[in-house]
């Protein structure tokens, strides 16, 4: 299961853990990911969608299809 948001692109990013002492240890940082379901009004189907909620405050503010639309462009999902 891939740990990438379907709206924005948000996907793992590595750096360093930093301890008391300044030693470097390797990381991992997680984007904030929910599993929602969304309805598409045009198409009356409900589509679940791994988002961050940056990514839900897009879809609330340009509307379902249009971020669909867009990640279908960018090539960030699929159909």
């Amino acid at each position: 299961m891939s740990k990438i948001c379907e709206i924005t692109g948000k996907k793992v990013m590595t750096g360093n853990k930093v301890s008391h002492s300044n030693i470097k240890t390797k990381r991992k940082f997680y984007p904030n990911l929910h599993i929602k379901k969304f309805y598409v009004p045009e198409e009356n189907i409900w589509v679940t969608l791994k988002v961050t909620p940056a990514g839900m405050r897009t879809i609330n503010k340009k509307g379902i299809m249009a971020c669909l639309e867009n990640s279908v462009e960018k090539g960030i999902i699929k159909l």
